[in-house]
C-alpha cells in the first residue's frame, strides 16, 4: 500500500506535468533534479513527494 497524497501535491504535480511533459522522465531522480534546478519549492520534503507523484503520472501516461 503507498503514502496517500494530499490534494495540493497533487494539484501542483498535475498543473507542473501538464504544463512540462516532455521534460519529465520515469526517472525519480532525475525528475527531482528537475524541479530543484527550475523551481523554487519551500521543503526538501516536498520536493520528494511530488517529483515522485509526477514520476508515477509519467509511467501512467506511458502506458495509455
Amino acid at each position: 500500500m503507498g503514502r496517500i497524497k494530499t490534494s495540493y501535491v497533487k494539484n501542483i504535480s498535475r498543473d507542473l506535468f501538464a504544463k512540462h511533459k516532455d521534460k519529465f522522465t520515469t526517472d525519480f531522480s532525475k525528475n527531482k533534479a528537475f524541479l530543484k534546478e527550475n523551481f523554487e519549492l519551500s521543503s526538501h520534503k516536498l520536493t520528494n513527494v511530488i517529483a515522485g507523484y509526477i514520476t508515477k503520472l509519467k509511467k501512467q501516461s506511458e502506458r495509455m
